[in-house]
Order: structure tokens, then sequence, then C-alpha cells
């Protein structure tokens, strides 16, 4: 029988609360389902690689409408993993808004 074993070597998982967010307004419709962002790679700082995945997740939101903000989100979630002194960050929401993106 063979036996397997996970080992994480100096990566740490960092759950980044996301800014109290008031429910999204009645005008406002919202996707069936969360989007996912990551900036590329990872970063020496944590701030600039939150920023890259929400700026990721935003790229991916206003393909669905165009008028999407973080700030217009159900169940926003930013996620980073450490490692060493690097981060990668993962922003998730599900992306609502006011004007559907037209189709490409």
């Amino acid at each position: 029988m063979s036996r397997i074993a996970w080992v994480v070597l100096g990566a740490a998982v960092t759950i980044v609360p996301a800014a109290a967010q008031p429910a999204p307004s009645s005008e406002l419709s919202c996707h069936d389902k969360a989007l996912t962002g990551s900036g590329p790679g990872f970063k020496s700082s944590q701030e600039e690689s939150e920023a890259a995945a929400v700026k990721d997740w935003l790229d991916k939101a206003r393909a669905v409408y165009s008028d999407a903000d973080w700030t217009k989100t159900k169940e926003a979630n930013v996620e980073c993993v450490k490692q060493g002194l690097y981060s990668k960050c993962f922003a998730t929401a599900i992306p609502c808004g006011t004007a559907k993106a037209s189709a490409p």
C-alpha cells in the first residue's frame, strides 16, 4: 500500500476580509455565479497582489456588466497565498451592475 504525503513548505494562506459592503441596491442585477481574478505571478507586496487580483476580477466582471465595480458585488472575498516574502492573491465575487455588457 502506498501512502501519499502532502507537504507544504514555507507557504501560508491568508484570508483578507473584504471591506464591509452594503447589499447591492434593487436596481442592480447580479450574475448567476462568482468570478475569480488573480494578478500575474507572485508580488513582493501583498497590497500590490490584492490590487492586481481585484483588477483582473474587474476585467472579467466588465465582460458581464459594463458598469461592474468591486463595490457593487455579492460575496466578495480576497484570499492570499504567501511564500516567503512573496504573495499571490485571488479576488472572488459575484458581479452586479445595471448595464449588461454587449457580446463581443
